[in-house]
Formats: C-alpha cells, structure tokens, sequence
C-alpha cells in the first residue's frame, strides 16, 4: 500500500511539473518562432500542395507550382533566419530529451540521453534549402512529397522540444496521418543521415 501511494505520488510530481515545463517551452519557442511567418507559409505549402496535386487541368496546376515555387523561396529563407536565430541561444535552453516519454527536468538530470534543438534546426534548414534550391533535380509533385516531408519533421521536432517523441509522433499520425518511420523515410537521403546520427531515430 505504501509502495502504491509513493508511486502515485511520484507519477503526480511527475505530471505536475513536466506541464510547468512544457508550458515554459511552449513559450520559449513561440517567442522565436512568433518573428516569423514560418507556420503560415508551412500552411500555404501543404494546402497549396494538395491543391495542385488534385488539379486535373495541366494549365491551372502549372500556375499553382509556379505560384508555389515562390511561397517555397519564402519559407526556405524564413527558415534560415530562424536557424540562424536560434543558433544564438544557450545550450541550457535547448536540450530535447530522447527518452519516447516525457519526465520532468530530464534534460538537465540525464544531458547524456539529449540532444540539441539548434543542431536539428540546421539540419532541417540544410534540407529544406536542398530540397527548394535544387528543383532539377525533381519533378514539381516529387520536390512537393520530399518538401512535405522535411516540413512534417520540423513539426515533430518542435513537438518533441515542447512535449516528447511519443507526443509527436501522435500528433504527426492525427493531424497529417503519417507515421514518424515513413516521414523519416520520405526526406533527402542528407537529412535523414544527419537526423538520424543526431537523435539516434
């Protein structure tokens, strides 16, 4: 009975002060992102990307990829700025916990089982810019699956930042019905490669 009551106990602390914490970072990265029109170009992206890929007239979905060839060059220089910016935080702020669920303070108490929110946003402006920046390469509709995907995983990031993995991963699933593994396996092979090395996915 005892051992029930501290665990109950301890599991309350837990959730107590892992909401505190995720509030605070909620905050803190909402503070960066809010000099940005990053989110409302990820929005124009996604919904002009479905828009264009279910248009049956060639005329009318050539002028939307060139419309999107723009909002593209917009976000992939949004998203430098930003990387640039939060380059310039402390580390102390940026620790992201690997462990799949969330415990309080657990990037402070065990910094050897995190990595570096600034670093995964050098890799996801790395590769964003890749994908934009390099439009021979793909057809209009394959640049838009590989751009989709590198945009899905800087959601995740920052869900995993502000919750855990397991919490953006279930966000990633309801609000865009993908899996993190086929997110993971649809960007540039260089993403992958260095997202994988830094978070150990």
């Amino acid at each position: 009975m005892d051992f029930l009551i501290l665990a109950f106990a301890l599991a309350a602390a837990n959730l107590y002060f892992k909401k505190k914490e995720q509030r605070e970072r909620i905050i803190f990265l909402g503070q960066q992102l809010g000099q940005f029109q990053i989110e409302k170009l990820m929005q124009t992206l996604a919904e002009g990307y479905l828009r264009a890929l279910g248009e049956n007239d060639p005329d009318r979905r050539d002028q939307v990829w060139r419309y999107l060839d723009t909002a593209e060059i917009q976000f992939c220089e949004q998203f430098n700025r930003f990387s640039e910016q939060v380059q310039k935080l402390g580390e102390a702020d940026t620790r992201i916990s690997k462990f799949p669920l969330g415990f309080a303070y657990a990037e402070k108490l065990l910094r050897k089982q995190t990595f570096d929110l600034r670093k995964a946003i050098a890799i996801h402006a790395a590769g964003i810019s890749q994908a934009v920046n390099n439009p021979g390469q793909r057809s209009p509709k394959d640049k838009a699956f590989v751009l989709s995907a590198e945009l899905f995983l800087v959601q995740h990031t920052c869900h995993w930042f502000c919750n855990s993995k397991n919490v953006a991963s279930a966000r990633l699933m309801a609000r865009h019905k993908v899996s993190y593994k086929q997110v993971l396996d649809s960007i540039g092979a260089d993403t992958r490669a260095a997202y994988g090395g830094l978070t150990g996915s």
